[in-house]
């Protein structure tokens, strides 16, 4: 750990002592030397500033770090990571037992619907965070446009405030992202139908999408790009080893990008060679653990830093922790395919998923096969991959009307 010296006056106020602990703790969580110096000044003034508004230690909230950094502002220029750093103190502050737990806020009534409806979704019908998530942000947009700041008022709802809410969104959008809207809005109404919220079953009348099966043919990565984008990981760097990792693990495993933003240490069996993954639903499978994939990520663990973080894949910077969302992921293939020079309207991992189920298939694997590396739970979930085999397609072809065989 980074020995830091103390500069300038000594610290006033309750958090004087506390300061050296908050360095020590950024140290740890890998903020440099001149991070951690940049950031002490922040940290005394705020003691001072508490000092002679005479607040003590235990009574600190994110209102008062608020309110500082703005009469802060009044006298010098603000740095970008000011607020961070007072809210990462005061995370710091909780955890230690010294300032009070974060007292709840005033819930507006519309959010405390919407805490309601997230609890039911999680715990009755068992859906997983990103779907709770996406249902929740539909039926807020919804009961937004329909009332705005006015008073909330369920009882008032039409089927015309449905149809016309749909209509507005669908037009924004793409099909598939139309039917989601209107899956997420069947299940809020059908919510608010059993809580007694309203008396008219509104989800009968939510309008259903054109849906054709199988519309469309998977968009994946050509092989020769895959090969290029890991070709141009710079594995001397840490970097360039978590990215060839994270690439191998979409590539070779066609794992989704949230399966490998949240994989944990304790999820690979380095004796039994297997990878224990989270599907969508949080059910957990087990899939064999490639050579190459395997010796990717152990490169990368000999050399990554020092954290608590039990996150197989960590920030490159401060602080050192796992990634938050699968948009990291998302955002290591795009600036991946950038250093490749390979330009596609389509940056995202899912691409890569396809190219495998679509090298298995070529290969002789079978569509339960695939299915089954793939984590699918539905066969219909699969089947789309038949449309690229088309070799196959043609021996069960009908002829055309006409034609000499």
């Amino acid at each position: 750990m980074h020995a830091i010296a103390q500069r300038g006056p000594r610290p006033q106020g309750p958090l004087a002592s506390f300061i050296g602990v908050f360095k020590q703790r950024s140290a740890v969580l890998g903020y440099t030397p001149a991070s951690v110096r940049n950031q002490a000044p922040l940290i005394s003034g705020f003691s001072k500033w508490l000092d002679q508004k005479k607040i003590a230690t235990e009574d600190i909230s994110f209102d008062h770090t608020e309110n500082y950094l703005r009469y802060r502002a009044r006298h010098r220029c603000p740095r970008r990571d000011d607020v961070a750093t007072l809210r990462r103190l005061l995370e710091l502050l909780r955890q230690e037992g010294i300032a009070e737990p974060q007292r709840p806020r005033d819930v507006t009534p519309l959010q405390g619907l919407l805490d309601e409806y997230a609890l039911y979704l999680r715990h009755e019908r068992a859906l997983s965070p990103r779907t709770v998530f996406y249902y929740v942000d539909f039926a807020r947009s919804f009961l937004e446009r329909k009332f705005g700041e006015g008073k909330l008022e369920l009882s008032a709802l039409r089927a015309v405030d449905v149809i016309s809410f749909i209509q507005r969104q669908a037009a924004r959008g793409s099909r598939g992202a139309a039917r989601k809207l209107t899956t997420a809005l069947r299940s809020f109404l059908r919510y608010a139908r059993y809580r007694d919220y309203i008396t008219i079953d509104l989800a009968t009348g939510v309008p259903a999408v054109a849906n054709w099966s199988m519309p469309s043919i998977p968009r994946s990565i050509k092989p020769e790009h895959v090969r290029r984008v890991l070709a141009h990981c710079d594995r001397r760097r840490l970097l360039g080893r978590r990215d060839y990792a994270i690439l191998l693990l979409l590539a070779r495993l066609g794992l989704r990008a949230s399966a490998i933003a949240f994989l944990e240490l304790d999820d690979i069996d380095w004796e039994g060679s297997t990878l224990s993954v989270r599907g969508k639903d949080g059910d957990v499978h087990t899939l064999p653990l490639p050579i190459a994939v395997g010796k990717a990520i152990a490169a990368y663990l000999r050399k990554r830093p020092v954290s608590t973080s039990r996150r197989v894949f960590l920030r490159t910077r401060a602080p050192l922790q796992g990634f938050k969302t699968y948009f990291a992921v998302v955002s290591v293939v795009k600036h991946a395919m950038t250093r490749a020079g390979i330009e596609s309207p389509r940056k995202g991992a899912h691409q890569f998923r396809h190219a495998l189920a679509c090298e298995m298939l070529r290969k002789g694997s079978s569509l339960p096969e695939i299915g089954q590396i793939l984590g699918h739970r539905s066969p219909q979930s699969t089947a789309i991959y038949a449309k690229v085999d088309l070799p196959s397609l043609r021996t069960i072809a009908l002829p055309w009307p006409g034609e000499v065989r």
